[in-house]
């Protein structure tokens, strides 16, 4: 495997690049940060929509959200490689195929965990924001969505890894992610595919168990957190009870 490494670990790392495109383990990370990133601010979109009280934003929103959730990734990969071409006119490639499939998948899954953070927020804490005279999307925007955000930073890390592992199917349509680079080698040295494939799957391993301790780690240190702000709030409370029975 170590000769494997010695012929192979660069082309597994970033492809024929710089004297071709980028592909391979490079190529897999930036396509799934690009693709969340470029998710975020939609998926923030439709989970404030899902969350809306008027139902002609909520309901419409809901149903889009239920259906793209209910179809398989690699339906959408062919529908956006194979389909859209025939009803524009013009042609996406790999890349732009698969970070379209990735942005809309990510989107609907965001949507909901973010709407999950929307919902963990307490009401007193948006009550208390319009009594001090906020707006509502004041309230929103300074007080509610910092905290939800926050809680669901882990959940975030958790659907980076899923992205992560969603490109494997950019493969089909012959995007040179780390799959599609590890089934070439697997061409060129026929005899040993299961010193390849065993390749492939530590690097998915490596990158996807060290963003899942993230996730682990970021998760404790918010309980941490909001537990010692749940003290020292017990804390002034008995405080301020003391004080207010010595005043009597």
């Amino acid at each position: 495997m170590l000769d494997l490494i010695h012929d192979f670990g660069l082309y597994f790392l970033i492809g024929q690049y710089p004297n071709g495109p980028l592909g391979g383990l490079a190529l897999t990370v930036l396509l799934s940060a690009l693709a969340l990133l470029a998710a975020m601010p939609l998926g923030l979109a439709l989970a404030l929509a899902r969350a809306s009280r008027w139902r002609a934003l909520r309901w419409p929103v809901a149903a889009l959200i239920t259906v793209v959730r209910a179809l398989p990734l690699l339906m959408v990969v062919f529908w956006a490689y194979f389909f859209l071409p025939a009803l524009t006119g013009q042609r996406t490639g790999q890349f732009g195929t698969m970070l379209m499939a990735l942005v809309l998948f990510d989107a609907v899954y965001l949507a909901e965990i973010v709407r999950a953070g929307l919902r963990s927020v307490p009401r007193g804490q948006r009550d208390a924001a319009r009594a001090l005279g906020m707006s509502e999307a004041a309230t929103l925007r300074s007080v509610v969505l910092p905290q939800a955000l926050r809680a669901v930073l882990p959940s975030l890390v958790n659907q980076f890894v899923a992205t992560i592992k969603a490109t494997s199917l950019g493969y089909i349509i012959g995007l040179g992610e780390f799959s599609f680079v590890a089934t070439q080698v697997n061409t060129l040295v026929f005899t040993r595919a299961a010193e390849v494939y065993t390749l492939l799957a530590s690097g998915y391993f490596v990158l996807c168990f060290g963003l899942s301790r993230l996730a682990m780690t970021l998760e404790r240190c918010l309980s941490m957190r909001g537990g010692a702000v749940k003290d020292r709030g017990a804390r002034v409370n008995t405080a301020v009870r003391l004080e207010t029975a010595a005043g009597r």
